[in-house]
């Protein structure tokens, strides 16, 4: 089964190819549905299902893309988003949001220095 073509460039087209091609994904291995998506976008966000889920069969990634109205874009960031994940994941790397790492950071710093503010 060939890759889709998606509403953006053939220059990102073809990045998504060459990319699924050299970490061996095929579209085979996953599993896509749709549903509605939430926030901003007024009745055409809530007529229609643009929020793109996929999940990678072999390692059991699951992304959740709702970045744009277009559903044809969503598919596009939800399998590049997908594709990071597993190149992390093949270096060894953990596959966590890096902007969710940080805001655990910060609660931590911000815990360890409120702790010894108020000690007596």
């Amino acid at each position: 089964m060939a890759t889709p073509v998606f509403a953006v460039s053939e220059e990102k087209n073809r990045w998504l190819r060459e990319k699924m091609a050299e970490l061996g994904v095929t579209e085979a291995d996953l599993e896509e549905t749709f549903v509605r998506s939430s926030g901003a976008g007024g009745q055409h966000v809530n007529k229609t299902a643009t929020c793109v889920q996929i999940k990678h069969r072999p390692t059991g990634i699951e992304v959740k893309c709702m970045k744009d109205r277009s559903q044809s874009v969503n598919r596009f960031l939800a399998r590049r988003e997908i594709l990071e994940r597993i190149e992390r994941l093949r270096k060894g790397e953990s596959f966590r949001d890096p902007r969710a790492e940080k805001l655990k950071k910060q609660k931590a710093r911000r815990k360890r220095r409120a702790g010894g503010k108020y000690e007596n």
